[in-house]
């Protein structure tokens, strides 16, 4: 059984309209449960903490920044990065809804055609044809057809190359690094010296006359656009 089709069906026909309040707040606090998974495969976080991971393993300083800095750090970018979005979903859906003015059913409807048309701007075609074609189920006619069983995984896996992507280009100039200290080590006779020895206090250089972290939240914030 599909969750996300079950969902849909559920909150199409009306169902929870029906269902008594404790049940229906028993309900609300189980999805909690599953608000980790939606944080990660219905929003930019993925592409960015991938990113930040990769930069720091790049820079081979260890665990610093620390693992909280960087899941902390890409939360906030995702706030950032995710602002229209959010506020577009404030506005149309959950305002409305805590007012009264809509049900259920339309918060629900409303909510998915925001979060779909941000998840379709970053979602590459072949990646949605590859689910489509899975699920062998027809092309929508419009983008705003699109099952959410099929977008969220071509969503999530366009993200990680997204990511990976931006990492190879992250990981060249320290590449380049390590291999000039490896050379001159070599010319100079010294191959039992481990070059990442050497090479890190350059790449540390490097990343801070650069201004990295200015760089990486950039480039993050533009991918996005």
């Amino acid at each position: 059984m599909d969750p996300v089709k079950t969902v849909e069906q559920v909150t199409q026909s009306g169902m929870l309209q029906n269902l008594s309040p404790p049940l229906q707040t028993a309900l609300f606090l189980g999805a909690l449960v599953l608000l980790p998974a939606a944080l990660v495969c219905l929003t930019g976080y993925t592409r960015i903490v991938i990113v930040l991971s990769f930069a720091r393993k790049a820079v081979t300083t260890q665990d610093i920044p620390p693992n909280t800095i960087i899941i902390g750090l890409a939360l906030f970018m995702t706030l950032f990065v995710m602002g229209p979005t959010l506020d577009e979903l404030h506005s149309q859906t959950i305002a409305p809804y805590v007012d009264g003015k809509i049900t259920g059913t339309e918060a629900y409807t409303r909510g998915s055609a925001t979060l779909k048309k941000f998840m379709l701007r970053q979602t590459r075609r072949q990646d949605l044809a590859l689910f489509i074609h899975l699920s062998q189920t027809e092309p929508p006619r419009e983008p705003a057809d699109t099952s959410m069983r099929t977008l969220i995984p071509a969503f999530v896996i366009s993200e990680l190359k997204t990511a990976f992507i931006m990492a190879f280009c992250i990981y060249l100039p320290f590449l380049l690094v390590d291999l000039v200290v490896a050379s001159v080590l070599t010319s100079m006779g010294m191959v039992m010296v481990p070059p990442v020895v050497i090479s890190a206090p350059f790449k540390i250089l490097l990343f801070v006359v650069a201004d990295g972290w200015h760089l990486l939240a950039r480039s993050l914030s533009l991918s996005f656009g």
